[in-house]
């Protein structure tokens, strides 16, 4: 199978770390020039030196608040000044804290809107311009959530859903300008958020972190968590040629863990 991606240009968000910078490792692995971009500058130079030996295609960054609109057309028009175009965007933000209903106030109500939501609009619309250009791909990172709720995630379960409706609308509405644009949702993937999740619940209920990760792990038909690279092979595949006619769909990452059809 040819995916034909050397030589592609992406910008892939929230990258200094986690499913990000798995994903831009695979991007650079297949010869795409890659722009990372996370608010800590010093992990992007590390991620920068990193994937650049790799010996695939060019890395470059930029220190970026995703919830700072001036900041997302700053990233676009690195990209553009780095590479001369955009084919590829990947939406990605960091989850929104734990709560319940009664626990979560207003302010983390607005500020998760515009982390999870509010900034995959913005993102979109200053690459639209470019995308339309040649035609390219979309990927909103989500999280199992948008099909079966996670307690104690309310933020989450909320503004991932949104994520859906709005990348199901926009693969009508793009279509004609030849960008395909779909959701992909991690289950327990090994990273640091799900780490400090598992902590979280793990004091909850009285256990320890690692009994924790065994209960959760029973809850998986493959038996464990997946790994970031496993992940990024999916968004890698949905990217590239190979993929020239699904678009508006969300694919869940998750060894089968949700049961929801």
């Amino acid at each position: 199978m040819e995916l034909n991606l050397k030589g592609k240009r992406a910008l892939v968000l929230a990258s200094s770390q986690g499913l990000g910078k798995a994903i831009a490792a695979s991007f650079v692995n297949e010869g795409v020039n890659v722009v990372l971009a996370s608010r800590n500058a010093e992990k992007l130079n590390e991620v920068q030196a990193e994937l650049e030996n790799l010996q695939g295609g060019q890395v470059r960054y930029i220190q970026t608040d995703i919830t700072q609109p001036d900041q997302i057309k700053q990233a676009v028009e690195h990209t553009i000044d780095s590479f001369g175009q955009l084919d590829i965007l990947i939406n990605n933000a960091g989850g929104p804290p734990a709560g319940t209903f009664e626990q979560i106030t207003d302010e983390q109500w607005q500020q998760s809107f515009e982390l999870n939501l509010l900034s995959y609009v913005r993102m979109i619309r200053e690459a639209l311009p470019h995308l339309k250009k040649n035609g390219g791909k979309i990927i909103n990172i989500a999280s199992s959530s948008i099909k079966e709720p996670i307690p104690g995630l309310l933020l989450s379960n909320t503004f991932r859903t949104g994520i859906v409706g709005m990348t199901k609308t926009l693969a009508s509405e793009l279509a004609k300008d030849r960008i395909l644009i779909n959701t992909v949702a991690p289950g327990r993937i090994a990273t640091d958020r799900v780490a400090f999740l598992d902590e979280v619940n793990a004091e909850k209920q009285g256990i320890t972190k690692s009994e924790m990760e065994e209960k959760m792990k029973n809850t998986i038909p493959l038996g464990r968590y997946g790994e970031p690279e496993e992940f990024a092979k999916v968004v890698t595949f949905l990217v590239s040629d190979a993929n020239s006619y699904m678009t508006g769909s969300s694919f869940l990452v998750d060894g089968g863990m949700v049961k929801s059809i």
